[in-house]
């Protein structure tokens, strides 16, 4: 992949960061699953009101995933002001999920997606649908407390605020709808507490409770790499993602970590001969950081990237200790 192509893939997924307002917990739809775990969307009526922080956050990732609407939004962050177009769909169980620029360059994002997994299992051993996976795993690195009611888009908000329990990682400030507890505003919090990131809905068609299933991913068994990273920030579990980055470039090597909150994306990929590559050192891709290093490993040339909205010092550390060896079983 030349650097002006794996730059484009770079600034792709910070943009496409945008779709992850509407969904955190969506794994990209993949073909040939002959049988799909199912959750049937219409339960979320009989359960009851969410009390604790930690219950209305699992709650919003549900709502994520089971309703449909159309909304307006803007984002305001670093790189300026920008208004988009939402819209969530799902069809035969896959949801869909656009996003369009209103302003500036015409940009479009569209991802298909099921619920994703919180780690990679094979399906004896499980793992657990990313909703109940990713609030059982952030209460361990983050503090949740309520926050007073507000008002977004015409609509009556419940603030939750998500405080890191280290320097490792933003925090987050979310306003869910009191009624469906779908995601209505964040603010994302940098290491030094100034807002760098808002994300906040304008208008909201009523958004509608799917009646039928959404496909849970099916349980995936990690691939076989030669690298791997020595250190991550506590708590950063390697997501069971096969990207499309992967599936059109297979000299790229590409893993995604989360602590269910926070992200990061490594890139690995050799350096060709006559082809460009990336300045060493660090970017800035709209809010997203990236790391540059150009290494030498497995006697070749190797370019590494490791990307996210994340202190600065916490990619450098990931970027600087990459192992070449068969990681322990």
């Amino acid at each position: 992949m030349s650097g002006g192509r794996f730059t484009k893939r770079l600034a792709l997924l910070s943009g496409a960061a945008l779709l992850a307002h509407l969904s955190p917990a969506l794994a990209e739809s993949t073909t040939g699953q002959a049988y799909a775990e199912r959750f049937d969307c219409r339960q979320l009526t009989d359960w009851e009101q969410p009390e604790s922080p930690l219950e209305w956050f699992e709650r919003s990732l549900w709502a994520s995933h089971c309703l449909e609407f159309q909304a307006r939004a803007v984002r305001i962050g670093i790189d300026g002001v920008r208004t988009l177009a939402l819209s969530r769909d799902i069809e035969d169980g896959v949801e869909r999920e656009v996003a369009r620029f209103l302003d500036g360059p015409p940009v479009f994002f569209e991802r298909h997606g099921r619920i994703g997994r919180m780690n990679w299992s094979s399906a004896d051993e499980g793992a657990p649908a990313s909703p109940v996976g990713i609030a059982r795993h952030i209460d361990q690195y983050y503090r949740l407390s309520m926050g007073r009611d507000e008002r977004i888009a015409n609509r009556s908000a419940v603030r939750l605020d998500i405080e890191p329990l280290d320097g490792m990682r933003f925090g987050q400030r979310l306003w869910l709808d009191a009624q469906t507890s779908l995601p209505l505003k964040r603010e994302l919090i940098d290491d030094r507490g100034r807002v760098v990131e808002t994300f906040q809905l304008t208008e909201l068609q009523p958004p509608q409770l799917h009646e039928g299933d959404v496909v849970l991913d099916a349980y995936r068994e990690p691939p076989q790499q030669s690298w791997f990273p020595a250190w991550l920030p506590e708590g950063f579990v390697d997501q069971p993602i096969v990207s499309d980055a992967e599936r059109q470039e297979q000299t790229l090597g590409h893993r995604i970590y989360s602590d269910g909150l926070s992200t990061l994306s490594l890139f690995v990929e050799p350096i060709e001969e006559g082809r460009e590559r990336l300045i060493p050192g660090l970017h800035r891709l709209g809010i997203s950081l990236a790391v540059v290093r150009h290494v030498v490993a497995e006697e070749r040339p190797l370019q590494v990237v490791v990307m996210g909205e994340l202190p600065p010092r916490v990619l450098v550390q990931v970027a600087e200790n990459l192992v070449w060896r068969e990681a322990p079983e």
